[in-house]
Parts: C-alpha cells; sequence; structure tokens
C-alpha cells in the first residue's frame, strides 16, 4: 500500500494517474451527483491536496494564519484580478440593455442589410451587444428581436437565430469582459488587450464559418415557425422606418416586464457603439503603449492607469450611467436598482472561478504540471493542442464552458510558465482553451435546453443546428489559433 501510494506521490505516470483520478470524482460530483459545481471544484481540490501529500499548513493555512494557504491565494489571487471587472462588465451590459441599445442596433442593422442580409444583420447584432452582455443575458434580450425579424422575412427562425448565437457565443468565449477569458489572463497570466486582440482573430473566422456560412446553410432545411404567443406587442409606426417609430421597440423586450428601458426615447446607435468601443479603446492603449513607449514615459503611465480593465470599465460604466440614464432623464436611485439587479447572478460565477482557481492550484503545487510538460515533450504534443483537448474532455463531460476554462487553465499554467511564451504566444494557448469549452453543447449544458425554449426547437433540431455551430464555431477557432501559434512560437 505504502509503495503504491509513494508511487501515486513521486512518479510522473503516478502524478498523472492522480490528476486523472481528480477529474473523474469532478466530473461523476457535478453530472451524477448533481453538486453545484463550486461545491464540487472545492471538495475535489482539497481531497486531491490530501491524496498528494501536501502538508496541511499548505493547503488550508494554520489557525493563526492562513493567507498564504493554496486555499486562500487560489480563491483569493483570481478574484482579486476578475471580480471588479466582471461586476462592472455586467452593470455596463443591463445599463447597455435598458437604455434600449438592442432596439436601435437591430434597427439600423436591420435596415442597412435589407431583407435578405437580415441573418447577416442578426449575426452582427450578436456580435456587438454581445461584447458588454453575458451569453444568456444576451439572448433573453435579442431573442424578440429576432421573432420579428423571422416573421417579417416569413422563413424559418433558425435563420436568423443562428448568426444571432453564433455572434453571442464568440464574445462570451473569446472576449473580456466575459468570465472565461478573464480568468484565463489571470490564471495564466496574459494582458487582457493581447486577450482581445487574439479574442478577435481567432474568434472572427470562427463566427464567419459558423454564423453565416453554417447558420445560413442549415437555416433553410430546418424549418421552424414563429409562434403567435413569441411575437412581441410592436409599438405604433413600427417597421416604417421613420426614425424612433421605426425601431422594433423598446418595450417589445422579453423578459423585462416593461422595465428594460431607461427613457421612452432611444438612444442613437453611434451613441451605444461609442460606449462598447470604449473600454476596448482604453485597455489597447495600455497593451500597446506597453509595447511601444518607454517605460519611464508619462504618455504610458497615463495609458496604463486608465487602460487597467477595471478602471477603463469603471470609466465607461459612468459614461453610460450619464448619458443613457441621467442625461435622458433617469435617476440615480434608478441606476442605482438596475446596479443591484444586475449583479445579483454574478455572485454563483465568481464562486466557481475562484474554486476552479483553487483547484488549479492544488494541481500545480503537486508537480501534476511537470509531469505533464515530461509527458508531453515525450510525446511531442504542444502545449496548445493538449489545452484545446483538455478542455474540450470537460467540456463535453460537464457542459458548464466556465469549468472546463478554470480546471484546464490550471491544469496548463505550469506549463506555460516553465516554457516562457510571449504575451501573443500565452494569449493564443487561452484562446484555445476557450475554444475547447465550447465544442458540442448538448443536453447536460444549460444553454442547450434556453436555446431549445425560446427558439421553438425539439431536441433533435437543436442538435442539428446549435450543437453543430458551436463545434464550427470551437475547430475553426481553434485551428487559427494553432496556426498563428506555430508561426510565432
Amino acid at each position: 500500500m505504502g509503495a503504491t501510494v509513494d508511487w501515486l506521490r513521486t512518479t510522473t505516470p503516478g502524478l498523472l494517474v492522480l490528476c486523472g483520478l481528480a477529474i473523474a470524482v469532478l466530473l461523476i460530483a457535478i453530472i451524477k451527483v448533481k453538486l453545484e459545481p463550486f461545491v464540487a471544484l472545492l471538495l475535489t481540490g482539497l481531497l486531491l491536496a490530501l491524496a498528494a501529500g501536501l502538508p496541511v499548513s499548505q493547503i488550508v493555512g494554520t489557525p493563526l494564519k492562513a493567507g498564504e494557504s493554496l486555499l486562500e491565494t487560489g480563491f483569493g489571487g483570481i478574484l482579486g484580478h476578475i471580480a471588479v471587472i466582471i461586476g462592472l462588465g455586467t452593470v455596463l451590459g443591463a445599463i447597455l440593455e435598458r437604455s434600449g441599445g438592442a432596439d436601435v442596433l437591430t434597427d439600423k442593422l436591420l435596415k442597412t442589410f435589407g431583407e435578405k442580409g437580415a441573418p447577416v444583420a442578426m449575426g452582427l447584432l450578436g456580435l456587438i451587444f454581445g461584447i458588454p452582455v453575458f451569453f444568456d443575458i444576451g439572448i433573453f434580450v435579442l431573442a424578440p428581436l429576432v421573432y420579428v425579424a423571422a416573421k417579417r422575412g416569413g422563413r424559418s427562425l433558425v435563420l436568423y437565430a443562428m448568426p444571432m448565437l453564433a455572434g453571442l457565443s464568440m464574445t462570451h468565449a473569446f472576449l473580456p469582459p466575459h468570465p472565461g477569458p478573464v480568468a484565463l489572463g489571470g490564471l495564466l497570466g496574459v494582458s487582457l488587450g493581447w486577450l482581445i486582440v487574439m479574442g478577435f482573430v481567432c474568434g472572427i473566422p470562427g463566427f464567419l464559418a459558423a454564423g453565416i456560412v453554417w447558420g445560413t446553410w442549415i437555416g433553410k432545411r430546418v424549418q421552424v415557425d414563429v409562434p403567435a404567443e413569441f411575437l412581441p406587442l410592436e409599438p405604433p409606426g413600427a417597421g416604417t422606418g421613420d426614425g424612433a417609430d421605426g425601431a422594433i421597440g423598446a418595450d417589445s423586450v422579453g423578459g423585462s416586464g416593461g422595465t428594460a428601458v431607461l427613457t421612452k426615447s432611444p438612444p442613437s446607435v453611434a451613441l451605444i457603439g461609442s460606449i462598447i468601443a470604449i473600454p476596448l479603446v482604453l485597455i489597447l492603449g495600455a497593451t500597446f503603449g506597453y509595447q511601444l513607449l518607454d517605460k519611464d514615459s508619462a504618455l504610458l503611465q497615463v495609458l496604463t492607469f486608465f487602460g487597467t480593465p477595471a478602471v477603463a470599465l469603471l470609466i465607461t460604466v459612468l459614461v453610460a450611467f450619464y448619458l443613457l440614464g441621467i442625461r435622458r432623464g433617469s435617476t440615480v436611485q434608478e441606476l442605482s436598482t438596475i446596479t443591484a439587479e444586475s449583479l445579483k447572478p454574478v455572485g454563483m460565477v465568481l464562486l466557481v472561478v475562484g474554486a476552479g482557481a483553487f483547484f488549479g492550484k492544488v494541481i500545480s503545487a503537486t508537480g501534476i504540471g511537470t509531469a505533464l510538460a515530461d509527458t508531453m515533450s515525450a510525446a511531442g504534443l504542444p502545449v496548445i493542442v493538449l489545452s484545446y483537448l483538455i478542455s474540450c474532455g470537460l467540456r463535453i463531460a460537464q457542459g458548464s464552458a466556465t469549468v472546463a476554462i478554470v480546471t484546464t487553465g490550471g491544469i496548463v499554467a505550469p506549463l506555460v510558465t516553465e516554457q516562457g511564451y510571449s504575451q501573443m504566444s500565452i494569449a493564443l494557448i487561452a484562446m484555445a482553451i476557450a475554444a475547447g469549452s465550447i465544442i458540442a453543447s448538448h443536453v447536460n449544458d444549460g444553454g442547450f435546453w434556453i436555446i431549445s425554449k425560446y427558439f421553438n426547437m425539439t431536441v433533435k433540431q437543436t442538435l442539428q443546428t446549435w450543437t453543430v455551430l458551436e463545434t464550427i464555431l470551437s475547430v475553426v477557432s481553434f485551428a487559427v489559433a494553432a496556426v498563428l501559434f506555430a508561426v510565432v512560437s
């Protein structure tokens, strides 16, 4: 017995077996036992640490001092990096939603692309609005607008829904301030600026292949009608094309109970686009300023301060509060209510990410990362391929993209550190993990059932459309990341 324990704790094959057993326990706890991912990750991390023989003082600290323990540094390290960003990003998305921004964007895109180009318009709507808005919230907000577009076009709901869903999924998987990319920034030590750049570079080809090419093809072959009860009530003059009266209508946003709009008059498209662009410009300014300017430059200090993600998003939220709220007649109390409501779902997301980071910290402390590096070197398997395959396996097995991301990030983080990759290369590894985390959405994924319900599809139709879309988005985006990684690394 003692020899077996020593083998598990000290040899490369033993450590790999230990890691595999830990992941199996994690998946069983989530899939079979139905534990919340937060509880399952925390429990599995503690069990793995004990099984690997780590000292209790290293795992949880002592009664007098726990600040340097794996438990606290695992949670605190990642949450200190992402909590403010995710919170501010959520508030920004809520303000943009409730100002009627989705409506004016939809109306403008439909007018620009016309009836034949409506599916492309829906895809761009998902892509643009998905930057500041969480995936499921984006569906709740944009679904009624897709219903109207499909009804007006007289074609299958699938033709209009798939491009929009591809846009939402791409931004959610690859771009900050969404939880997955932000968590990867902390786990792998890569700046959000590089994640934004590589997110667009890798994600846009996947979006085009999955949302536009596949969405158009499958939308003509799977016929789904828009039930009358799905259609929102349109305000007078909807669809007439006469300025604000031609908008699909802020009051039509489903699931918001008439509280989705801060004011009666919708904001302009230029205003919504400008607000969405503010954090991206500030963060990218700091990232590239650091590459191009002298390290003692006063300008670099300014760019760094305003381009820090938390500061950039805070500025954007304040701008949105004023331009979309106060200047248009809303009170500070109304804005505070919206802020409080939008932050309610964030707690569980943060707990899952924190527990996943702890799990990864334990894996790193056991030396499994070094064992994996040795195994990869012997097998000739590139780290970017390993990252993608682990993420795919976790996603398919347990359904949660966030769990797949934080678990994979924790496993491969030591490999990334040891290899000394550039920021661009690490960002591409992060994109591979993100791509793997969305592959093959099926019945164990909550998003699968949301889409089936909101777009009137049977399970078979959802598998034919949405599951294939996510797989195409995953594979194409990973392929772009892998090719670029081979070139730059």
